[in-house]
């Protein structure tokens, strides 16, 4: 069982920037898929950015260039560095830990809990 918890999330005026942070409990992280979803009010949830265990990174088109996703595998933790923010980034962000089997089936997949990210204009 892998346990995330999320911090950095608050309320920030449009065009400042914020720093998410996932922390993950267990020794697999470094092989680990690490990704940010956001689920904004009446939307579906929907992926912000993903990191592969190479650092390989992907990102949704309304945020390239203004959010970064990053991972520290000595301190088990990802993070998402949001800048620009625009008031269409207010949801709450979960980050999503993954792991496959050598295959490349999926093995395991955790949530955290969320935090809120309000922009305000």
């Amino acid at each position: 069982q892998v346990q995330l918890v999320e911090s950095g999330g608050g309320l920030v005026q449009a065009g400042g920037s914020l720093r998410l942070s996932c922390a993950a409990s267990g020794s697999t992280f470094s092989s680990s898929l690490m990704s940010w979803y956001r689920e904004a009010a009446g939307n579906d949830r929907e992926l912000v950015a993903l990191i592969t265990s190479r650092g390989d990174t992907n990102y949704a088109d309304s945020v390239k260039g203004r959010f970064t996703i990053s991972r520290d595998n000595a301190k088990n933790t990802a993070f998402l560095q949001m800048n620009s923010l625009k008031p269409e980034d207010t949801a709450i962000y979960y980050c999503n830990y993954k792991t496959f089997l050598t295959n490349g089936a999926p093995k395991a997949a955790y949530w955290g809990q969320g935090t809120q990210v309000t922009v305000s204009s």
